[in-house]
């Protein structure tokens, strides 16, 4: 018989293969961005996948609230089940033809993560999973890395100028010292490669609910962790951070003795 769980996870997989397939007719064709008040770049392929998304999602569970980066909040006569979507994760890889973009579609019951999917379109790459049910990455099972420490560890982020804005420019400096190598340009994609693991950490010091709401029980699953940089299990703290259990103890150490 097929849980609850289960039947949203496949929908989510469903869905989030549909978005991106959309979003690859728009791919590497020197497509124009507009830019929001922040001054973050979207386009015509962000809201059109949103609004295929909203419309399954609509169709299929019409009582159910959303929450999306492009088309805002919808209120569902039952707030206890919220989507939250990212059409596209990695807009500013999207705009330049860089194929480490994501479609984020991820399900809060009772305000907690219980399902998420993570497909990166121009990899053709699927990860996902829902509570005790295990990660999955393109139908298999998934682990993140068992490295022990911290200086064997590869590190991921999003931007180097994040940092200093965030108040986090010690630690960074600490992450840099302190382990094996550190490669940028990740979004969602350095997330999923710690639920995979190919990386130890990713490091987000500025992330809103809609770019991560798929990773806690995909890290969790995993054997992982995502939540804030102070070792809470949260899409709310307006930061991020994955790593495997077996290194959050020394992740969340250097963060503390960095003053960060």
């Amino acid at each position: 018989m097929v849980t609850p769980l289960q039947e949203y996870l496949d929908f989510a997989v469903e869905t989030a293969h549909a978005a991106g397939r959309l979003t690859l007719g728009y791919f590497q064709t020197g497509l124009r961005p507009d830019y929001k008040g922040d001054d973050s770049p979207v386009t015509i392929a962000d809201r059109q996948a949103e609004t295929l998304i909203r419309d399954r999602i609509e169709k299929r569970y019409p009582r159910h609230a959303i929450l999306g980066e492009e088309h805002g909040v919808k209120d569902g006569e039952n707030s206890d089940l919220r989507w939250i979507i990212d059409p596209i994760d990695g807009t500013k890889a999207f705009i330049r033809g860089v194929p480490l973009y994501a479609v984020l579609i991820g399900l809060e019951i009772e305000k907690h993560c219980e399902v998420g999917v993570a497909y990166f379109p121009a990899l053709d790459d699927m990860i996902y999973a829902a509570t005790d049910g295990g990660c999955f990455w393109n139908g298999r099972r998934t682990h993140v890395a068992t490295t022990a420490r911290l200086d064997r560890s590869f590190i991921g982020f999003t931007g180097a100028d994040s940092f200093e804005p965030a108040g986090r420019f010690n630690a960074w400096q600490q992450f840099l010292r302190k382990s094996y190598y550190s490669v940028g340009w990740s979004d969602a994609y350095g997330h999923a490669l710690v639920a995979t693991g190919r990386m130890e950490v990713m490091l987000d010091p500025i992330l809103n609910p809609y770019d991560c709401a798929p990773f806690p029980p995909i890290l969790r699953e995993a054997g992982g962790y995502f939540g804030d940089w102070a070792g809470n299990e949260t899409i709310y703290a307006h930061e991020g951070l994955s790593t495997t259990q077996t290194l959050l103890p020394q992740v969340l150490d250097l963060i503390k003795t960095s003053g960060a």
